[in-house]
């Protein structure tokens, strides 16, 4: 279980993590819009992902088994204030509706990716095998 005091530096890393991503897809729709750049923000999002887990362990001084579960915090604080904007707020993200729209599916991307690594880093260490 993860202690009050890191709980709250998730909540408020999640925020941050919000606020750059939102502020990416309202300053760079070209880079959504673009079929070409828009694969490489596909692609380019597995090494955010990896550095956005490191980033939470380090916030929130989480042990190895710990991370998914701070991984967790982090995005369901930020799923749920993109949740509320996409639909309340849309403009928040930009004018453009299909920038918007492919904004949220890089986001919806980026979370699992996210999660799924949280997963892969929380494993067990391998030892190397004796011949």
């Amino acid at each position: 279980m993860l202690r009050h005091q890191q709980i709250l530096r998730l909540i408020s890393l999640g925020l941050a993590l919000w606020a750059a991503a939102t502020l990416y897809i309202r300053l760079l729709p070209s880079a959504l819009l673009d079929p070409v750049q828009g694969a490489i923000g596909f692609a380019s999002s597995l090494p955010m992902a990896w550095i956005s887990v490191w980033l939470v362990r380090r916030v929130g001084v989480l042990e190895r088994q710990e991370v998914p579960l701070g991984v967790a915090v982090v995005g369901a604080v930020a799923m749920m204030i993109d949740g509320v904007a996409l639909r309340w707020r849309p403009d928040l993200y930009g004018s453009d509706p299909l920038a918007v729209r492919l904004g949220a599916a890089w986001l919806l991307w980026g979370y699992g990716l996210s999660l799924g690594v949280a997963y892969l880093m929380a494993g067990p260490r391998r030892s190397p095998t004796k011949p």
